[in-house]
Parts: structure tokens; C-alpha cells; sequence
């Protein structure tokens, strides 16, 4: 579905939180159709990325790696 955005649960390489918000404004504007909500809409799309974001932190804090990543990061060794 959102292929533009990037795995973000990296063994010893924590997502950053500049890096998850932009991973929930990708999908939030995915399944809203909106690169830029019009003003009205404008509190709902916020208050989405930022619900999803934290969602997505939770879960990147609560799982653990039992195996290696499949896609390393770029640039590592």
C-alpha cells in the first residue's frame, strides 16, 4: 500500500521520532487522498498522524527482535 515508506524496526538503529511521524503523515495521507488537507479538515488530519505516530511508537517500543532485520539499513555494514 504505502511503499515510500521505509521499515523503521532496525536492530540497534532506533527509528527516530522525526521518522515515525513521517512514516503516519505517509499513510495518513494514503488512505485519506490528501497530500494537504483543506482547512476544515485540516484538525482531523493532524490529530490522525499524530494518533497513528504514537500507535506506531508503542509498537516499535514493544516489540523484540528475534531475528535479524530483513532490510538492513542503508549505508550499515
Amino acid at each position: 500500500m504505502c511503499r515510500s515508506i521505509k521499515t523503521l524496526r532496525v536492530l540497534d538503529v532506533p527509528a527516530e521520532p522525526d521518522e515515525v511521524r513521517a512514516a503516519a503523515l505517509q499513510y495518513v495521507r494514503k488512505v485519506s487522498g490528501y497530500r494537504r488537507p483543506a482547512a476544515a479538515n485540516e484538525p482531523a488530519f493532524n490529530a490522525a498522524v499524530e494518533e497513528i505516530a504514537a500507535a506506531s511508537q508503542r509498537l516499535l517500543d514493544a516489540v523484540t527482535a528475534t531475528h535479524p532485520a530483513r532490510h538492513p539499513v542503508m549505508g550499515s555494514a
